[in-house]
């Protein structure tokens, strides 16, 4: 579940040449009621709809409230975010008003989503959880954050930096810092700020890291009728794009790529116009005649 790093050509220990790390942990936990879970998450867990753990929580929760240090990477959808929000509140001490558990984002729209899932999960239980993100009245956040002192705090690097910065947010009792889609921040230029974060937390701080999982299969994947891309999230990779988008008009035929951008993505097209030097045009009315 977690690799230890040399300078081997072939990349880090445990880590295979296309990215995939391997497993160090062998043990296998096939159902819930076996992971000596609190009688009250349990009853989170079934009432949210889970009937037993997918994969990855199999796997990966139990190392979790141990206490270990994790990296856990699966494809999207296999339920990590339920791992280590489970494993979150397993640990947290309700009767504790003082956040216990920092977790980073890429996004704000995932952030909230995270928030969403732990706080049904740990509905029985009482468990705060609050979503530190930029958009938001900064002063109804620090009221939040000092006056509430939620039990776990979810957030974007930004945000989450510049409130512990500020003193809004206290890592006094924070002994869980999990990093969600890792590499997807880290692409996107938020290195510094998590580094900065993680230095304003304990060294017995416990820190799990998910990451996303492309199989081999899907990689460079080549449909040759295809007219149409539509991408729904830009790649924060630039080199990315132009594979993306290769996939339509090939061999002579037409081909359209579609993205879909919000406020959050200017800063990633303009960066992917500059490096290709080309102009990403708003979609015209007559889109369907280019196709």
């Amino acid at each position: 579940m977690s690799a230890e790093y040399d300078n081997r050509e072939n990349g880090p220990e445990g880590m295979e040449p296309d990215g995939v790390i391997e497993s160090n942990w062998t043990e296998i936990t096939d159902s819930f009621d076996e992971m000596a879970l609190r009688e009250a998450l349990l009853r989170g867990i079934y009432a949210y709809g889970f009937e037993k753990p997918s994969a990855i929580q199999q796997r990966a929760i139990m190392p979790c409230i141990k206490g270990y240090d994790v990296i856990a990477q699966a494809q999207s959808g296999t339920g990590k975010t339920a791992t280590f929000a489970i494993s979150i509140l397993q640990q947290i001490d309700v009767e504790l008003k003082g956040t216990q558990a920092l977790v980073l984002a890429p996004t704000r729209e995932l952030a909230q989503q995270i928030q969403k899932v732990v706080l049904a999960l740990g509905d029985y239980m009482g468990a705060s959880c609050y979503a530190c993100i930029g958009g938001t009245n900064i002063r109804n956040e620090v009221q939040k954050l000092q006056a509430e002192a939620p039990h776990i705090v979810v957030g974007t690097p930004g945000r989450v930096f510049d409130m512990l910065s500020r003193k809004n947010l206290s890592a006094k009792y924070i002994k869980m810092f999990v990093l969600d889609e890792a590499d997807e921040m880290l692409s996107r230029g938020f290195k510094d700020q998590i580094y900065e974060i993680f230095q304003k937390l304990a060294s017995s701080t416990q820190l799990v890291i998910n990451v996303h999982y492309v199989s081999p299969q899907a990689r460079g994947i080549d449909v040759q009728q295809v007219s149409l891309v539509i991408n729904y999230d830009l790649p924060t990779n630039r080199e990315n794009y132009i594979h993306r988008i290769g996939r339509g008009g090939r061999f002579g035929r037409k081909g359209v790529a579609i993205n879909m951008v919000t406020e959050d993505d200017k800063r990633t097209l303009r960066d992917i116009e500059t490096f290709y030097n080309t102009t990403v045009e708003e979609m015209p009315m007559n889109v369907a005649d280019l196709i």
